[in-house]
């Protein structure tokens, strides 16, 4: 009677090893589709979604970033950070008031150089209630100023301004125009005699 336990046993065993050869052997994977899920071209970006950045420098927090989208490019060359979907920055004076805010619908971030491109309705409001509208603006880190060539349109609590070009500050508390054109409002006092 043990003798049949065992050959039974070894039947079972025997039969389920064939059955998983003849199932491992029916599946097949095209290495080529392997190659695109887990290559080297599958990890050369990360993404991350809904995405919150502090910047603060020597312990005080200067900005605070949102994004919808995060892709960060290591290998390209510059390597760079695209910010995508809908962006908003803040910026905070020392008692972390709010200076400005600026709201884009994309951004490219070189990291090596620390410049900044932003793109796609760019609105800016300041704590004067200021507000300026470009389709581009670019931040040169080592200048720390914002630059635009594009149109601007700026709305002011009693006066709408449009111009071309533009150079301001980071808390966008001062800012030049480059290339007024059209009526600029000028106090009395301010004009020569």
């Amino acid at each position: 009677m043990i003798r049949r336990v065992f050959r039974s046993t070894y039947r079972e065993q025997g039969f389920f090893l064939v059955l998983a050869l003849f199932w491992f052997s029916s599946c097949q994977n095209d290495p080529d589709e392997i190659e695109a899920l887990v290559g080297p071209a599958a990890f050369q970006e990360d993404r991350a979604r809904e995405v919150t950045f502090l910047f603060s420098e020597n312990g005080n927090t200067q900005a605070r970033l949102y994004a919808d989208e995060f892709v960060r490019q290591e290998k390209a060359q510059p390597p760079y950070v695209d910010l995508r979907g809908s962006l908003r920055m803040e910026v905070f004076d020392d008692s972390l008031g709010v200076e400005s805010v600026l709201t884009a619908g994309y951004a490219r971030y070189y990291e090596k150089q620390g410049n900044i491109l932003i793109r796609d309705e760019v609105v800016v409001k300041n704590k004067k209630g200021e507000h300026l509208f470009t389709d581009e603006l670019i931040y040169h880190r080592n200048r720390a100023r914002f630059y635009t060539e594009k149109a601007v349109r700026i709305e002011t609590p009693d006066q709408i301004m449009y111009e071309d070009g533009l150079e301001a500050n980071e808390d966008f508390s001062w800012y030049e125009i480059l290339h007024p054109q059209g009526v600029v409002k000028v106090e009395k006092e301010s004009l020569p005699a």
